[in-house]
């Protein structure tokens, strides 16, 4: 009998890691649930057959909490990982001028160190059970051109879109595929804050409010999935990213010159 195969996930209380996470569990995975929310992870646990999950605190930007956490799963799921989701994140938005340290800090800390830590910590237990093993990154539409009022967000959407490429190339030999996940606005809990402590308006308002659509969060799980079993490098996830992704490639020029007119929307 086939070993079951397994999937760790941050940022699993919620949003796309808690439906990854059902996605991923209906198709018989055992899933692997991290995040700091405990009360979030316990309600995307019992949406999960019993006995088909592992639930653990996890805080992304502490390197030496990533192979507990990860050694500690593996014990669970029988010794196997075969896929790690490096999805949890945090948004960040306003002008960089006036942007708290902290706030940039914090960003930066847990959507890029947070992703190399992630990988670092990742790679012997996707390494053992490779060919077939992945690591899936989450970066954004944001990361395929930047946009006002989210530089901090942008440059680690960015530097996500690199990482994956990097690795890709450098774990190639190790037979562990990488990608990435390129969502535009998704209908998760991120789009009911502000992005910014100097704005009172959702993001979810500002987004419908110039007529963007806002994707099911079950395209992304759906695109984690594909990339999974997949060969590409890099899944677009909704009509913006893709609009977007030809845009900046076809049509540069015009995507500026838009770019510079939706300062309104991204909260400048």
């Amino acid at each position: 009998m086939a070993q079951q195969h397994s999937i760790f996930i941050t940022g699993g209380a919620s949003g796309i890691g808690r439906e990854t996470a059902l996605y991923f569990g209906q198709r018989g995975w055992f899933i692997g649930l991290a995040d700091v929310n405990e009360a979030g992870m316990t309600e995307t646990a019992g949406m999960l057959p019993e006995g088909a999950s592992h639930s653990q605190k996890l805080d992304v930007r502490d390197r030496a909490a990533w192979d507990t956490a990860l050694e500690t799963f593996a014990a669970a799921a029988d010794g196997r990982i075969d896929v790690v989701f490096n999805n949890a994140g945090v948004g960040a938005g306003g002008d960089i001028a006036t942007m708290e340290t902290a706030e940039i800090d914090r960003c930066l800390d847990i959507n890029l160190k947070g992703v190399l830590y992630g990988a670092a910590a990742a790679h012997p237990y996707l390494a053992k059970t490779a060919p077939g093993s992945a690591l899936i990154n989450t970066a954004s539409a944001a990361g395929i051109m930047g946009s006002p009022g989210m530089s901090v967000y942008c440059a680690t959407k960015f530097a996500v879109r690199g990482i994956s490429e990097s690795l890709d190339a450098e774990w190639s030999d190790d037979g562990i595929t990488v990608a990435s996940i390129c969502p535009s606005f998704i209908d998760t809990p991120l789009l009911d804050g502000t992005g910014s402590r100097g704005s009172n308006e959702l993001i979810r308002d500002r987004v419908t409010g110039a007529g963007l659509e806002i994707t099911p969060v079950k395209e992304v799980a759906e695109a984690v999935w594909q990339a999974v079993h997949g060969d590409q490098m890099h899944y677009l996830v909704g009509k913006t990213a893709k609009k977007l992704n030809f845009a900046k490639r076809w049509m540069p020029g015009r995507a500026r010159a838009q770019s510079r007119q939706g300062a309104g929307l991204l909260g400048k």
